[in-house]
């Protein structure tokens, strides 16, 4: 059976951060689809469809990694590509924590679906969308966070 891997998130923008985790996952999956969640109560800063292409652009070329964009309860999602696994990113124990709950109410829900975490790499801890869109807003230069072109 194909292990696959969704990764859910909003990626607005995508980071340094995303990318090392996705990467790091492709010898762990057959094939990771990388999901961005679109929650309607959410304002996002970047459109879907921006953030859809910084993701193709920059996978572009790895046959293991797939792009798609959904709404809903991510375990639906999973279900709907035959997805045994979500990867998560852990930055700190708060993530961890949070992670965590998230993670055992999937399965309660799902039980088929496991939660597989991976840490993030120290040079990325501090790094989230959350403050890569607020450098952008105060007009500074955020391209050590992000991959090339994003932003």
């Amino acid at each position: 059976m194909e292990r696959i891997a969704v990764f859910p998130g909003s990626f607005d923008p995508v980071t340094r951060g995303h990318e090392s985790i996705i990467r790091r996952a492709l010898p762990l999956f057959d094939r990771v689809i990388v999901a961005i969640g679109e929650n309607g109560e959410k304002k996002s800063f970047f459109p879907l469809e921006k953030r859809i292409a910084w993701l193709h652009d920059l996978f572009a070329g790895e046959a293991g990694i797939e792009i798609a964009s959904y709404s809903g309860l991510t375990v639906d999602f999973c279900q709907k590509y035959n997805a045994r696994f979500i990867l998560r990113g852990l930055r700190t124990a708060a993530d961890f924590e949070f992670e965590r709950g998230i993670g055992q109410m999937n399965k309660m829900m799902v039980p088929g679906i496991e939660t597989v975490f991976l840490l993030c790499e120290p040079e990325y801890a501090a790094l989230s969308s959350s403050i890569v869109r607020d450098i952008i807003r105060n007009g500074g230069d955020v391209r050590q966070f992000v991959p090339p072109g994003v932003g």
